[in-house]
């Protein structure tokens, strides 16, 4: 039976880089100690959610990938012998710069990374202004423990990002993430919205048989104008809740995921063999009509 144990990291980010990196360490060391054997950190966890202002001094937060945060994070994945998962501000060339995800083996490796496809452009998450869209596709990455995919954030809400990286053979389907609520939102407005993030990506779980690991911020930001969810949380195969974090307080912990689950899933509820594949062409279109 293959078992492999992760770790959610949901943490509060402050202004001071180093300060928010060293704290990811330290929470990374936590779960280890916990037995996690791959620790997931949040989208953009060196940082506040800067995206809510487009600022272009906020362009001097980013950073080579690898680069000096992947340097520090693969001396504490050596050393702890756990996969890291580091989402971070890059930057590609003068001018040129990606919301992307960096991979680290337990061995202290880094085996690549993925860049953000889908790139939102809301109130308060102005990402277009900062962020040019993956180049990269959609990937896998085969660590000691599992292979695993990677999507960020604003991917989670399109079933065709999990699609593709399911059949590319992930075994564990990871969200960096940070989204939160407007606070003059009522609490109806509030609920409806994390119930939806919620629902969404439990379905791709259940649609691909796959566990899903997703991992939000926490904590007031942007002058208190935005309240971070958390309410990070953990899968099986099947979309059954295994961890839910709390929407307010930063937790560290570790989940045991049975990946032998998947193929009892996919065998019992064997959506991935009954599709249609010749019928989906359609989908490359914007939308379907007559122009």
């Amino acid at each position: 039976m293959k078992k492999v144990k992760v770790g959610l990291v949901q943490m509060s980010c402050t202004k001071d880089k180093q300060e928010n990196l060293d704290k990811a360490i330290v929470k990374v060391r936590e779960a280890a100690a916990k037995g996690a054997q791959i620790v997931c950190l949040q989208e953009l966890f060196t940082s506040l959610y800067f995206c809510d202002v487009e600022d272009y001094a906020n362009f001097d937060l980013a950073e080579a990938i690898p680069g000096p945060s992947t340097d520090a994070l693969q001396v504490v994945a050596k050393e702890l012998e756990v996969v890291i998962i580091a989402s971070l501000f890059e930057k590609r060339a003068a001018g040129i710069y990606h919301n992307t995800t960096a991979v680290l083996d337990a061995d202290g490796s880094y085996l690549g990374k993925y860049r953000k496809m889908h790139i939102p452009d809301d109130p308060a998450f102005y990402e277009k202004f900062y962020f040019t869209p993956g180049d990269l596709g959609y990937k896998v990455f085969e660590t000691k423990f599992a292979k695993i995919g990677i999507l960020i954030c604003w991917d989670q809400w399109y079933p065709e990002a999990s699609r593709i990286t399911a059949l590319m053979g992930a075994d564990i389907m990871f969200y960096p993430t940070a989204i939160g609520w407007d606070t003059t939102q009522d609490e109806e407005t509030n609920e409806d919205q994390y119930n939806a993030w919620q629902t969404i990506q439990r379905s791709h779980s259940v649609a691909n048989g796959v566990p899903v690991v997703s991992v939000n911020r926490v904590g007031f930001e942007q002058d208190g104008a935005m309240k971070f969810w958390g309410g990070s949380f953990a899968t099986n195969a099947q979309g059954k809740l295994l961890y839910l974090a709390s929407h307010d307080q930063e937790e560290t912990e570790v989940v045991e995921l049975d990946l032998d689950q998947s193929d009892f899933m996919r065998k019992h509820w064997p959506f991935l063999r009954d599709r249609r594949i010749d019928s989906y062409q359609p989908i490359t279109k914007r939308y379907i009509d007559e122009d």
